[in-house]
């Protein structure tokens, strides 16, 4: 159990931000975010499943030894879907005929740069990196769309008890610096290795949700938009 917590440290915040965001589902039960809970509870699992494909030989997807602790399926599965989840929410968030056909313009990139790296790569095997990086810097284009219209309809960037804002800051925060560290992860894997670049994801990790912990415990059912 302690080589768990040591190793994914980030993981029990995903369970704590679940059971926080049940416990505040009415606040946000009619938006947007009401599909919030699920895609926090695939998370968890998800990054469980993993954590045991890649600890323990009886949780592996193949017979072959020197693939028993690949579990990278997993996540190009969950980034697709999550990915769509995000440019799906911020389609919907917005109003400005502009900056919806803008986000879908992102959103269709995200899923051809997706089906390009299926067919370039082995999903089988190895992460997606381009697909994630060009999805990352998608996501942030959607985010920007969602607060300069935000700020065009007359409100102030800092919105303490709106939950969205406080979504889109752990996203901006995680993905700001998300789609460097990948690119290094594949394309300089010492570095990766020597600065402990993995934890330091891990910390990211656990910044993002920590805003969406904010989000949930200040966030005002009337002041959500």
């Amino acid at each position: 159990m302690i080589d768990f917590l040591l190793s994914s440290f980030f993981i029990p915040v995903y369970f704590i931000t679940w059971v926080v965001s049940m416990l505040t589902y009415k606040k946000y039960f009619d938006t947007v975010m009401r599909f919030f809970p699920i895609f926090i509870a695939y998370t968890f699992f998800t990054e469980l499943l993993g954590y045991f494909i890649f600890t323990y030989d009886e949780f592996s997807f193949f017979e072959e030894e020197e693939y028993a602790w690949h579990n990278v399926i997993i996540y190009n599965v969950y980034t697709i879907v999550t990915f769509i989840f995000f440019f799906w929410m911020y389609w919907k968030l917005v109003s400005t005929k502009k900056y919806k056909n803008s986000i879908l313009a992102v959103a269709s990139l995200s899923i051809i740069s997706f089906l390009i790296s299926i067919v370039l790569q082995d999903p089988m095997h190895t992460g997606l990196y381009f697909a994630d990086i060009v999805s990352s810097y998608s996501l942030l284009l959607a985010i920007f769309l969602y607060f300069k219209e935000k700020r065009n309809e007359g409100y102030p960037f800092f919105q303490k008890k709106n939950l969205m804002f406080w979504v889109s800051i752990g996203f901006s925060t995680f993905h700001l610096v998300f789609p460097h560290l990948y690119f290094i992860g594949f394309e300089m894997p010492e570095i990766w290795i020597e600065y402990h670049l993995r934890k330091v994801l891990q910390v990211f990790i656990v910044i993002m949700y920590s805003f969406f912990l904010i989000g949930l415990f200040l966030g005002k059912r009337n002041s959500f938009r």
